[in-house]
């Protein structure tokens, strides 16, 4: 028997390939707001600003009161220790207040939004990143993420006034793999990834010839077995976009 390739050992999901939990703060979501819950007129007080592992955002320690529960958030541009936030139905429009959708108005910036009403937060949590209220209605809300896509929420899920802090943190390139290699690690990014055709014959599908090139069909059936398995699994279209073309009818006169 040869040897397994590297995507099918990595494929395996051992300890090797997986995130440490080590450097790891606490969860990061919204608080609830429980009516029986210390500080539930929604007044939340920033006690510090930390960096967790494999994060690329500030996180901000938040604190119902002086002696209420602990929560942890991605913080904002402009938020510092000791600043007070609202959270609730009736905070205001400010940098890093927490809201319903239904509650902030359309155009604004926002952040950490929940994709369904009591998540926590789940979208556009990265550092710079924001998303913008394009519009509101029949209780739904249509939010235009970072990337560009718009994606319809129920107007009762919560978000934060906002962009994320560590913004142009990409501006600074990695001078040396050393970086590189620690920073891929606390995220349980595999690297550096070497290229199937760079490879030699026995160790890749794709690999060998005299010159670097896949030389079979990139293309792979869902059923394939393990070691071909590699490439584009089961696409849907491959090849390049083409244009849709339109047919003119023309009128007899």
């Amino acid at each position: 028997m040869g040897k397994r390739i590297l995507q099918r050992r990595r494929g395996k999901g051992g300890l090797q390939w997986r995130v440490s939990a080590r450097g790891k703060i606490a969860p990061v979501r919204y608080p609830l707001m429980s009516p029986d819950a210390p500080g539930h007129d929604g007044k939340l007080t920033v006690k510090a600003i930390l960096d967790e592992k494999g994060r690329s955002a500030p996180l901000a320690q938040i604190q119902y009161g002086d002696h209420g529960a602990i929560a942890y958030i991605p913080a904002v541009s402009g938020l510092a220790v000791g600043n007070e936030i609202q959270h609730g139905l009736d905070a205001a429009i400010a940098n890093g207040n927490i809201l319903p959708l239904q509650k902030i108005p359309e155009g604004t910036r926002i952040s950490n939004i929940e994709l369904r009403s009591g998540d926590g937060g789940k979208l556009v949590r990265a550092a710079g990143g924001s998303a913008v209220l394009f519009s509101k209605g029949e209780g739904r809300a249509i939010v235009r993420l970072p990337s560009g896509k718009s994606i319809l929420v129920n107007d009762n899920c919560r978000a934060t006034v906002g962009e994320i802090a560590g913004a142009g943190r990409l501006e600074k390139p990695f001078l040396r793999a050393g970086p590189r290699h620690h920073a891929m690690k606390a995220k349980g990014i595999p690297y550096p990834r070497m290229r199937g055709i760079a490879m030699a014959v026995v160790y890749h599908p794709f690999g060998g010839g005299r010159h670097q090139h896949p030389g079979k069909s990139t293309s792979t059936s869902r059923n394939a077995p393990p070691g071909r398995k590699v490439g584009l699994i089961a696409p849907k279209k491959t090849g390049r976009k083409r244009l849709a073309r339109t047919t003119v009818e023309v009128k007899e006169r």
